[in-house]
């Protein structure tokens, strides 16, 4: 959809940018809460990335997760990343532990106050949700268990309160606080079919002059979108303040070569009284950064100042987003490749101490690789 101030109007077509890395599906994309264009990705291969949406380049690639990514979130200023505790600039991993012992999938959040809340299941399938301090990931400083049900939890956060959302029937709504008891229950809402996704607008998004404190997009079993508001009965026409403090703008604190560089700032923030006016509609645009293969000249060995008609410029960029991935697929060969020549040379070395253990007995067992793998 076409975007304005007000909101988008009609479908989108062509993309601004191509985004090219990922060898499988990508299912997880997430913008950084203070940096210009910093976006992250995370695919079925594994593979996390940092772009640089307005170059159209990959900032950092973080290979340091042996699964599937289901859950990633950054800190307050940006500087940290939850999937394990992480430093996105470098790829560190800082702290890791298990959250919940169950099978299937734990997500968590960072908080505004610094501590991370997490959702997951015991290993008797009970949901669980926990609060931990980044500096000890292994403890908790609580932990809650839930009637057992088989649908996982999504937690979605404001700067001061969480809904955890289960996929199932139910949402419910807590203010989370850095004192004991820590998590204060508000609301629940139930819902007449299950729920198989579900976000949550900005705070700046609320209607002010209904009191509305979060409004939810769910996704039910017919792929149609309900909205779902939460409101506080008050009567008064004043603004409420102890229901909005100022809360994230739309605005970045820093560009994305500031962020990469090592500067870290905290959000934007701004206030609700008077409701929240949206800037005036900009257009996007992307600014690739010079590139050697812009320079080459096209198939043929001709200059394009020899020739009639010069390669397009969109035509370089295809050919250029084919090398990166034909080089990702090479990279990702070789390391296979290694692997399985130690593989082999770890079999050879077994064989010959059988062989001399045995006497020279004439069986002579030879490593085999799975097809797939040649």
């Amino acid at each position: 959809m076409a975007h304005t101030g007000r909101g988008l109007i009609k479908t989108l077509t062509e993309p601004i940018v191509d985004l090219v890395y990922h060898q499988r599906r990508v299912g997880l994309v997430l913008w950084h809460p203070t940096a210009l264009n910093v976006l992250l990705t995370a695919g079925s291969d594994n593979q996390v990335v940092i772009w640089n949406v307005g170059t159209g380049e990959a900032l950092v690639e973080l290979d340091c997760h042996p699964d599937i990514v289901y859950s990633a979130c950054f800190n307050w200023d940006g500087s940290k990343l939850l999937t394990t505790i992480i430093n996105p600039r470098t790829g560190e991993v800082e702290s890791d532990a298990i959250c919940h012992e169950g099978s299937k999938a734990t997500r968590a959040i960072f908080l505004r106050h610094g501590l991370v809340f997490t959702t997951g299941f015991s290993k008797m399938s009970e949901r669980q949700y926990s609060l931990r301090t980044p500096t000890a990931w292994g403890s908790r400083s609580s932990w809650w268990s839930w009637t057992p049900r088989m649908e996982s939890c999504f937690p979605c956060m404001t700067p001061i309160q969480i809904s955890c959302t289960c996929v199932g029937k139910v949402i419910q709504y807590f203010e989370i606080t850095a004192e004991p008891p820590f998590v204060h229950y508000i609301n629940t809402f139930q819902t007449p079919d299950p729920q198989r996704g579900i976000g949550m607008m900005p705070k700046r998004g609320c209607d002010v002059t209904t009191c509305e404190i979060s409004r939810f997009y769910r996704l039910n079993n017919s792929g149609l979108c309900q909205v779902i508001t939460m409101t506080v009965p008050r009567k008064s026409e004043l603004f409420q303040e102890d229901l909005y403090p100022d809360t994230l703008g739309d605005q970045a604190a820093l560009m994305a070569d500031d962020w990469m560089g090592g500067q870290d700032a905290e959000p934007i923030l701004i206030s609700l009284k008077g409701g929240y006016k949206p800037p005036e509609s900009k257009s996007v645009s992307v600014h690739k950064r010079s590139n050697v293969l812009d320079k080459m000249p096209p198939k043929g060995g001709k200059s394009p100042s020899n020739q009639g008609s010069p390669v397009p410029d969109k035509t370089l960029q295809e050919f250029a987003d084919e090398i990166r991935k034909l080089k990702a697929m090479i990279v990702k060969h070789e390391n296979r490749i290694r692997a399985l020549e130690a593989d082999v040379a770890l079999n050879k070395a077994a064989q010959q101490v059988d062989e001399d253990g045995a006497g020279g007995d004439g069986l002579n067992a030879q490593p085999t690789l799975a097809s797939d793998e040649v």
